[in-house]
């Protein structure tokens, strides 16, 4: 006969509800009961049965992700962290993509909160009100973005934009440009934050452009805008923007970075695989693919505790061929 988990807590001396936390989320039991489950069940050469276990706990093991771009080659990076994580807790992940529509959005959290134990919301964009709203239907993580006292895993674009005004205005740099992303965004928000003060503690000059969609054809449309304003370098809301700013500089003959510097945001891989490749702000996108999973986990067994949760993830200047000395310095 099967091995089951009430013949691993017989074994182990505890509950059958500790057996399921100690196999899938062995962060929140005690090292001692942990490691005594865990020999016991390799010693039983036991294998969880996902329907046995929900009708324990009343979970599904499964775990929701919304995502508003799957195009954009940011979300790859976290996703990938997140089923990683999800798996070594032996949770499914069930994806699904928005195309940056608010309502899809809210819709889909509705849906997927009759199948789901709990929901990762990453950059979402729905508004404040939304955000609470849905999150009183299920257990809800944001990643990028904060909302009040929702639990939340965020990147401190604060500092991100401090080191790379500091980069830039090292090289000479006086007159730096930033093109915006989407206006609604709560990241290009926290960035042009930090860039202001940035740039006032530099004591340099900042023109601001757009916003524009977060692709690559927005910064090719806003290149000939940053050209005109007489900029010796240029910020972008992310790195995808950053290689559009390239390719249409490119095509106007414009030499990087000996004309004007281009730095993103995000360190994407094909920052590195452009030329010149591309100095950017990196993000940790798959540790806080993983970061959000174990908060989410660590919601669904003590809400109380991890109910209000908050961690700023840190950032990292990647210089790389794209910036350079102002052609005056």
């Amino acid at each position: 006969m099967a091995v089951t988990i009430k013949d691993v807590a017989r074994a182990a001396g505890v509950s059958p509800s500790t057996v399921c936390r100690a196999l899938s989320t062995p962060e929140l039991v005690r090292a001692e009961t942990r490691e005594r489950v865990q020999r016991s069940a390799a010693e039983l050469d036991y294998s969880p049965n996902r329907a046995a276990r929900g009708l324990i706990t009343g979970r599904t093991g499964n775990l929701g992700l919304i995502v508003p771009d799957l195009g954009n080659p940011f979300f790859p990076g976290v996703v990938k962290g997140i089923q990683a994580r999800a798996r070594e807790a032996d949770h499914a992940v069930f994806l699904a993509d928005t195309d940056e529509d608010p309502a899809a959005e809210a819709q889909l959290v509705r849906t997927l909160a009759k199948q789901v134990d709990g929901i990762v919301l990453c950059s979402p964009r729905m508004s404040e009100q939304e955000l609470r709203g849905v999150a009183a239907l299920t257990p809800v993580v944001l990643l990028n973005r904060r909302v009040g006292r929702l639990p939340a895993i965020t990147f401190d674009n604060v500092d991100g934009m401090r080191q790379a005004v500091t980069h830039l205005t090292a090289l000479g740099h006086r007159r730096i440009a930033y093109v915006a992303g989407p206006r609604a965004s709560w990241s290009n928000r926290e960035r042009v934050r930090g860039l202001r003060l940035a740039i006032a503690a530099a004591g340099a000059e900042l023109v601001e452009v757009g916003p524009v969609q977060p692709q690559f054809d927005g910064g090719v449309a806003a290149a000939d805008q940053v050209l005109a304003a007489g900029v010796t370098a240029v910020i972008a809301y992310n790195d995808v923007i950053a290689l559009g700013l390239l390719s249409r500089l490119n095509a106007r003959g414009i030499a990087v970075p000996a004309a004007i510097s281009v730095l993103g945001f995000d360190d994407i891989a094909l920052s590195a695989m452009v030329h010149p490749s591309l100095t950017t702000v990196g993000l940790p996108m798959k540790s806080c693919g993983r970061a959000g999973v174990d908060l989410l986990l660590g919601l669904l067994q003590d809400p109380d505790k991890f109910g209000t949760t908050r961690r700023e993830l840190g950032t990292q200047l990647m210089v790389r061929g794209s910036t350079g000395p102002a052609p005056s310095a």
